[in-house]
């Protein structure tokens, strides 16, 4: 069965049913694309429980190939991460090819949003803590950047939502102030609300922030090739760079 829309259609991958993220990313899509989302369901939010996700995506991008949709969005940055630079990108081509369908992860927009802001030293912020952070940064290692830190804030998975968007923004700037040699600020992860601090972000501290959700409006307006410019959550889509 095939499921379109006037300027195009994408399924997305949600990795959690947390919500948030994906009002926020239907509200900032511009009109005539389409949205069909299925979901994965992780609750730990744990190396262990992301490495032995692929199945379950595959399952969900099959599911939407099927609808013959323009795009496939698996979201979970995390689950993508673990398996490597590299890895990830053998997962998603041998996809491609079995489904037929374009694919493009939450990782490989944002690499490409740096690769677009000319970015080369990247300051990560993450609401995990411990180990997998040096996971995530040595994905972007792998990916031709060099990355400063990535400093988690301490908050159980469940919880991310519940965040303040001032007290995201005063750890940002706390790390910021650690490495002010960093030229964007990476932001990873969709669960926290934090998308009133974007611009705040910039223009207090002079550099671009790269922030999920918008990375992801910008990486699909360009695969479907629509331009339309969005104020209010940074220069990557204010500028449609």
């Amino acid at each position: 069965m095939a499921y379109s829309s006037w300027r195009g259609s994408v399924g997305v991958i949600k990795p959690t049913m947390r919500p948030g993220s994906l009002e926020e990313f239907i509200r900032m899509m511009p009109d005539g694309i389409g949205i069909i989302p299925l979901f994965i369901g992780f609750q730990r939010g744990t190396a262990d429980e992301f490495k032995q996700a692929m199945q379950a995506y595959e399952t969900r991008v099959a599911e939407l190939a099927a609808f013959e949709v323009d795009l496939i969005h698996p979201e979970g940055a995390p689950p993508f991460m673990v398996q490597g630079f590299k890895g990830e990108q053998r997962i998603v081509k041998s996809w491609e090819r079995k489904y037929k369908t374009p694919i493009v992860t939450a990782g490989m927009t944002q690499v490409e949003a740096l690769k677009a802001l000319k970015s080369k030293k990247v300051l990560g912020v993450t609401y995990f803590t411990g180990p997998i952070n040096n996971t995530f940064a040595k994905y972007f290692e792998q990916a031709g950047f060099e990355v400063l830190a990535m400093e988690g804030i301490p908050v159980a998975f469940e919880d991310v939502g519940r965040l303040a968007s001032q007290e995201v923004y005063a750890h940002i700037r706390r790390a910021y102030l650690k490495h002010q040699d960093a030229d964007v600020i990476y932001m990873l992860g969709s669960g926290w609300r934090t998308l009133d601090i974007i611009d705040l972000l910039e223009q207090d501290l002079g550099v671009p922030v790269v922030h999920p959700v918008p990375a992801r409006v910008w990486s699909i307006q360009k695969r479907l090739h629509v331009n339309e410019r969005i104020a209010g959550y940074g220069r990557l889509l204010e500028e449609m760079v």
